[in-house]
């Protein structure tokens, strides 16, 4: 395999622009040096429908959640899709991953909701699950204030973000949190044990480095007992059987590359319904470089048309 041209260029521009791994320095210098890249990394802002913000409550407190209506979607019953950002459970906010939602949002012609959850160190896990779940849950019981269909709402998440959305398909299952249409995981981060061999391959040199990954885990976690709940792995569950009909993305040069692709692997074999696409030239984290990527918009195209097709069946 090899690089795709943009990829290696992204690689070339984040080099060039220098800078300390986060590792090095302290969460703080983490959000700060985060949050001066993405607006550099992201495409323009495309415009929506209609954009609002507010707060919900939360059993640790309130949640902000910023809502997108995309350009086509329905003035009542509208898909929904409930997107949680990536950053390693540590970094990330509502304006980190505003591109995806919309795009996500105009191509899909739905309705995004982002929450901006608590996160580590200063609020371990589960609170930021806990975070997500309660918004999943205002979704459902306020489907109609929203104008979204209680019976077409999906989860996606890239990275982190897809943890947390594997995570809440299997508790959506079990009957813990609301039910779901789809998920959608977006190169998910689904063994926090970070043994798979892609974190050899790909464990320096790729952008997200095996360094920085572990830096992020032990950030979120209370004690090492957490690596192997199933709520941070959920490759470790104990069955994936009646989770929601998943669309899964690889990104072939990421240190997440092989836990993405077993998880896809359990899901099929367990009965799942699955879509699973790799993209082998790509990188971790490349949806979110729109300006760099031109693949970005295709793969969150890709994701859109699936969740079309999956909840208009489920609509029908």
């Amino acid at each position: 395999m090899t690089l795709d041209p943009d990829a290696l260029r992204a690689l070339e521009i984040g080099r060039a622009a220098g800078g300390e791994p986060f590792e090095n320095g302290s969460v703080t210098a983490a959000r700060a040096a985060y949050s001066a890249s993405f607006p550099t990394q992201q495409g323009e802002h495309e415009p929506v429908a209609a954009t609002s913000q507010r707060q919900i409550d939360g059993p640790n407190g309130p949640v902000t959640i910023r809502v997108h209506r995309g350009i086509g979607a329905p003035r009542t019953r509208a898909r929904a899709v409930l997107y949680l950002h990536g950053g390693g459970w540590v970094i990330g906010n509502l304006c980190s991953h505003d591109e995806i939602c919309r795009w996500l949002a105009n191509l899909a012609n739905a309705v995004i909701v982002c929450p901006d959850y608590r996160l580590a160190p200063e609020h371990k896990f589960p609170t930021g699950l806990e975070d997500c779940t309660a918004v999943l849950r205002f979704m459902a019981e306020n489907a109609e204030e929203l104008c979204i269909d209680s019976a077409r709402i999906a989860v996606a998440g890239d990275s982190a973000g897809g943890n947390l959305a594997a995570v809440l398909a299997l508790l959506a299952r079990d009957g813990l949190a609301p039910p779901l249409a789809a998920q959608i995981l977006i190169y998910p981060n689904t063994d926090a044990r970070q043994t798979a061999n892609s974190y050899r391959r790909f464990g320096d040199g790729f952008g997200l480095t095996a360094a920085t990954m572990a830096w992020f885990r032990d950030h979120y976690v209370r004690t090492p007992d957490d690596i192997t709940d199933w709520r941070v792995s959920p490759l470790l569950a104990s069955s994936l059987a009646g989770a929601a009909p998943a669309f899964v993305m690889v990104a072939g040069h990421d240190i997440l590359a092989d836990e993405g692709t077993a998880y896809a692997e359990r899901l099929r074999v367990e009965g799942v319904p699955l879509v699973l696409r790799h993209w082998p030239g790509q990188i971790h984290g490349f949806v979110s470089m729109g300006r760099h990527i031109l693949a970005a918009r295709q793969a969150v195209s890709e994701a859109a048309a699936w969740l079309q097709l999956q909840t208009r069946a489920q609509a029908d």
